[in-house]
């Protein structure tokens, strides 16, 4: 029943986030005290997404750096910088949109990127070891590339923010590659797979929940709200096709290609919104709230066009092959 109701879930996740938001704003009287569960629930879901990796892949990424070295540019190099031009550009003056949405891609990728990758055949052990690096890393990085970017507007709990992170994110994430590293394989595929339902729901209760502290910024839909989604969209749109375009200018195997799309595009938003809400004010949260209206959207989108350029490409091998010598 529990794999029955994960496969649903899995199936609904473009719409499962956007309908989580639209709650949150809904029923924000009701949720807006619940705001205390959301670091554990987000510690729980870390835990079930890092229960697929071990020290082994991480090794294997760290003797071959190149493709994890490429995704740490698109996430931690390219996209700040283009985040925080297109707000200054954008919302020029308006220092908390512009943090708002450096904050959106200073968090560390998606831990559901791994699951978009396993479904368009990307590199897994790559894929996991990039998540992996990334959420050790992000204590140090989240809060030293907003300092750099968005210092010296924004006043920031950096010491707050670094245990948040580690709290809701490195140590889930070390517990769960012990648990795959040191159990019998068939107990930790057993327990990686009742979690993930769980999970899918944890997700949504953490977006609604995060939704409905914000939801004072999300109920006046006005011409800079309107301004603010455009700009996220754009910007969420450029990280997938940024990685994608670099995975094949240096010429990395297909399966590489799709980890880099959908590491380099996604973002653990859910953990962006808990630091935006407990770190800034309100409306720092209002650019990564509006994320998670398109991260799943734009992960199916690029699926997509991954299927469709696959397709393209053995259409026309086919086509070359059958051609009389």
């Amino acid at each position: 029943m529990l794999q029955t109701i994960n496969k649903t879930l899995g199936k609904i996740m473009p719409l499962l986030t956007p309908l989580s938001v639209v709650s949150g704003v809904l029923l924000a009287d009701y949720l807006n005290g619940l705001a205390g569960l959301v670091p554990w629930i987000f510690a729980f879901m870390t835990f079930a997404g890092s229960l697929g990796a071990n020290f082994q892949s991480l090794k294997t990424a760290m003797v071959h750096p190149l493709p994890m070295l490429l995704a740490l540019f698109v996430l931690h190099i390219f996209m700040p910088v283009l985040a925080w031009s297109t707000g200054h550009l954008v919302f020029s003056g308006d220092s908390l949109t512009i943090t708002g949405l450096t904050l959106g891609v200073v968090i560390p990728t998606g831990i559901t990127s791994m699951i978009w990758a396993a479904m368009y055949k990307g590199n897994i052990g790559l894929t996991l070891s990039i998540i992996l690096v990334d959420t050790i890393l992000s204590p140090f990085i989240v809060p030293f590339s907003l300092s750099i970017l968005a210092g010296a507007h924004v006043e920031m709990d950096v010491i707050g923010m670094m245990k948040g992170l580690v709290g809701m994110i490195v140590i889930p994430s070390l517990l769960g590659m012990l648990v795959n590293q040191f159990s019998i394989p068939e107990r930790t595929a057993r327990l990686s797979a009742n979690c993930a339902p769980f999970s899918k729901v944890g997700l949504a209760a953490v977006v609604a929940i995060n939704s409905s502290v914000v939801a004072p910024y999300l109920k006046n839909v006005d011409l800079k709200f309107l301004t603010i989604a455009v700009t996220v969209f754009l910007v969420a749109f450029t990280g997938y096709l940024t990685a994608w375009l670099i995975g094949r200018l240096m010429k990395r195997p297909q399966e590489e290609i799709v980890a880099l799309i959908f590491t380099g595009g996604m973002r653990n938003i859910s953990a962006g919104a808990v630091l935006a809400t407990g770190f800034f004010p309100p409306q720092v949260a209002v650019p990564v709230v509006i994320g998670m209206l398109f991260q799943q959207v734009l992960a199916a989108l690029f699926g997509h066009l991954l299927a469709r350029s696959e397709l393209k490409k053995a259409y026309h091998l086919d086509k070359k092959t059958s051609l009389p010598s």
